[in-house]
């Protein structure tokens, strides 16, 4: 304790505050790189948040104690990887994200007994276009959409009802297909009372019209260009699919083009068949004439007499009678209305190319061979039958064994063995990046901050050893073994004549003298006079001499022989000079 006390008194105020402050500081440095190095590695729990959705999983968060960071305001929430697929369960079990849209659940926390029918209907309509808003990202491709409702209410006394209508805005990866656009309408116009799929409109993020509001487009909002482009690529698609499992995946190109005739055509027709006459209404009309009175119609009293009937049927001399008959007939006559709408396939041509054969020979080179022709056209037929083929729309089918520019497509090996440890992801490199820095950053601050700043606090020397200063001049100093201390030249001290102590610091009393107190290390100590007396250097220089004198004086009862040769060697030296 005695030394501790009398190195800290050496050290002094300033440096012991400057030691106190580098210490401090590199505390802090090393706990902030072992918390860095050891925090669990975040990861993105969610992305494209609104901003109520990341709300809510945050306090969700906090309320479960669980680590996270938000990332571009808001939008995205990072978590421990460890623990990211078991907070995405436990999130959706509470129906979070709800993708920025409200649904039905705008009734489990309203007062419906004060509220208004006009918040009553409000909050029906937000609801309705935030659950069809979730029912849209439900289709593949789609990453958002807004829904808008237009539901007009009928008037008072008002006989005419305007129709509802509906507008929605995707933000897509990729494009959507026309079937998918006709989908999505059909979807919203069956969820909502009156509204028919004419009557919606969709957009894209970039502003695209994907599908037209007009109630008067026929074609179900497509334009024709459209609807010649889906037809093309649905039959590319089959004839590629057919050719593909024939020939092999990515050795066959095939090109399709449609000649559509886009013209709205009516026909109204009459035709009249003659032989198909039908009776459709029949008159017979008969006439009787008489020459005698009774025919002219004279009225007597003898005609009224019995037995007159006879003498007047005697007396009757002539009777003409005539018989008329009209016979009215409907002909067979067939009325018909054909309506042929726009978009009719005129005709069809495909081109296909179909790469050939590759084999290895003995030596292992790789060599092309040509499909035979009986292959070729039973390719064609494939390709004819899958298009529909028909020879008097003028329908054409090209099938050419060409060799294809592109190298044949070769599935990639997966690694096997100790190189399957090595398939680093992106996050483990920039883990490892991380962790580089961060060392390489610790060592910089080693040895540029806390070395030299050890260096100054100590005050460290230039000189090697103990320096003890005299009134006349300096004697370097080091421990040796057994309590000995070893001087300029190597010379070797008794024990005792100078006690070395160093922890850090310490102190060298000469034999009877004064103390005199080092500074610095074991190695690099400097000595300074403790006291008002100062320690004679002669005495130590004598004593430096008188060891020295010793230790030769041994050297030379040990080594006679060779004592005789150097001294020999001397006179030689000197009688020569």
């Amino acid at each position: 304790m005695q030394a501790f006390a009398v190195f800290l008194k050496t050290l002094g105020a300033s440096r012991i505050v400057a030691m106190g402050g580098v210490t401090l500081a590199l505390i802090a440095f090393f706990a902030y790189l072992i918390l860095r190095v050891t925090a669990p590695q975040m990861v993105p729990l969610f992305t494209d948040l609104s901003v109520e959705d990341s709300s809510a999983i945050v306090k969700d968060l906090e309320r479960q104690a669980i680590p996270y960071e938000i990332r571009n305001e808001g939008a995205i929430v990072m978590v421990p990887k460890d623990r990211v697929t078991r907070l995405r369960m436990k999130l959706a079990e509470g129906g979070l994200p709800k993708g920025g849209g409200i649904g039905y659940e705008i009734f489990d926390k309203s007062d419906t007994l004060g509220a208004t029918s006009f918040v009553q209907n409000i909050n029906h309509l937000r609801a309705l276009e935030g659950e069809l808003a979730r029912t849209i990202r439900a289709i593949e491709r789609v990453q958002a959409a807004r829904v808008h409702l237009v539901l007009p209410e009928r008037q008072l006394f008002s006989r005419e009802r305007a129709e509802p209508s509906a507008s929605i805005v995707l933000r897509v990866r990729g494009a959507l297909e026309t079937q998918q656009v006709r989908a999505i309408r059909h979807l919203v116009a069956s969820a909502v009372n009156g509204l028919k799929p004419a009557r919606v409109s969709v957009v894209d993020e970039a502003g695209q019209l994907l599908a037209d509001g007009n109630a008067g487009d026929a074609t179900g909002g497509a334009t024709a260009d459209e609807r010649k482009l889906a037809f093309e690529r649905r039959m590319r698609e089959q004839v590629e699919s057919i050719v593909s499992s024939v020939v092999g995946p990515g050795r066959a190109r095939v090109q399709l083009t449609a000649d559509f005739d886009f013209n709205r055509i009516t026909q109204t027709s009459d035709r009249f068949d003659p032989e198909g006459r039908v009776v459709r209404s029949s008159q017979t009309r008969e006439e009787i004439l008489a020459g005698n009175d009774a025919a002219s119609g004279a009225v007597s009293v003898g005609n009224e007499l019995p037995g007159n009937a006879q003498r007047g049927a005697d007396a009757q001399r002539d009777q003409n009678r005539k018989t008329e008959e009209i016979v009215n007939y409907e002909i067979s006559r067939t009325t018909k209305t054909e309506v042929i709408e726009a978009g009719r396939v005129n005709r069809i041509l495909v081109a296909v190319v179909v790469d050939g054969n590759y084999t290895k020979n003995a030596s292992g080179e790789v060599s092309y061979q040509p499909r035979s022709r009986e292959e070729i056209e039973r390719i064609a037929a494939l390709v004819r039958t899958a298009i529909g083929f028909d020879q008097k729309r003028g329908d054409q089918v090209e099938v050419a064994n060409l060799r294809l520019a592109e190298p044949q497509i070769t599935p990639i090996a997966e690694p096997t063995g100790f190189m399957k440890y090595l398939q680093f992801t992106k996050e483990d490199i920039m883990r490892a990046i991380e962790l580089a820095v961060m060392a390489l950053l610790a060592l910089v601050v080693v040895l540029l901050v806390v070395r030299p700043t050890l260096r100054r606090i100590f005050g460290e020397s230039p000189a090697r050893g103990a320096t003890a200063a005299g009134g006349g001049g300096q004697s370097q100093f080091r421990p040796g073994p057994n309590g000995t201390a070893i001087g300029p030249g190597g010379v070797v001290l008794p024990a005792g004549s100078v006690n070395i102590t160093s922890v850090g610091a310490g102190s060298i009393t000469s034999a009877g003298g004064p103390n005199v107190s080092i500074v610095g290390s074991d190695e690099q100590v400097a000595i300074s006079n403790r006291t008002s007396a100062m320690i004679d250097i002669a005495q130590v220089q004598g004593q430096v001499h008188a060891q020295s004198v010793q230790k030769v004086g041994e050297l030379a009862d040990r080594n006679p022989n060779e004592t005789v040769a150097i001294v020999r060697a001397w006179l030689h030296e000197n009688a020569a000079a």
